[in-house]
């Protein structure tokens, strides 16, 4: 029989999270959805309007992404489902400071 063993811990590391940072939730280019689809997800989800929702669905298709929402991380986590529901590919993501 052997033994493990296993390397010291430091169990009292404090890991210190920034509330007011900002995530965001990126919406990237697939070869799946019709820029029409994507434009119409964008209004009726976030509720953007046309020129915005165009804008953006512009973005995702000619530079393979566009950040559609930022705020908390559990707001972004919740529009990364939402997308994935409609079928889209999206993460979320820390801002950039």
């Amino acid at each position: 029989m052997s033994t493990l063993t296993l390397p010291d811990i430091d169990l009292d590391h404090e890991v210190t999270v920034d509330p007011a940072k900002s995530w965001q939730t990126t919406v990237w280019d697939d070869p799946v959805n019709l820029m029409s689809y994507v434009s119409r997800v964008f209004r009726d989800y976030f509720g953007f309007t046309h020129e915005k929702a165009e804008e953006l669905m512009l973005a995702v298709h000619n530079e393979g992404r566009a950040i559609v929402a930022t705020g908390a991380r559990e707001q972004m986590e919740l529009h990364v489902q939402a997308m994935h529901g409609y079928g889209l590919w999206a993460t979320v993501d820390q801002a950039a400071t």
